[in-house]
């Protein structure tokens, strides 16, 4: 299924792209059917993609956080270590898809 959100290409996050691991976007549907963005981070280690089985992580962030915060660094880091992972944006928040959006607080 083709991808309905426009996910930007250049790196977009609040650290630095490290060199020992491999980066792109992905996206899946969560179980609501909620099409979701995330950052895929593959260790170079692994070889050509697919080519080696890897123990997996998903990792988000605290509410309101999005992928290119804290969660990213950590699978970052953990990819560095071996593990292929991704950072997504939750439902309704970051490149994620959702409606509604920008719901300003009741004062």
């Amino acid at each position: 299924m083709k991808s309905t959100l426009k996910l930007t290409q250049e790196w977009d996050k609040v650290f630095p792209k490290s060199d020992k691991v491999d980066h792109q976007k992905v996206t899946f549907h969560n179980r609501y059917g909620i099409e979701l963005a995330a950052d895929m981070y593959v260790p170079k280690s692994a070889g050509a993609a697919g080519s080696a089985k890897l123990a997996a992580i998903a990792v988000s962030g605290p509410f309101g956080a999005v992928k290119e915060q804290s969660s990213g660094l950590y699978a970052q880091a953990m990819a560095e270590r071996g593990f292929l992972t991704i950072a997504f944006d939750p439902s309704f928040t970051g490149e994620s898809g959702g409606q509604p959006r920008r719901v300003p607080e009741e004062s």
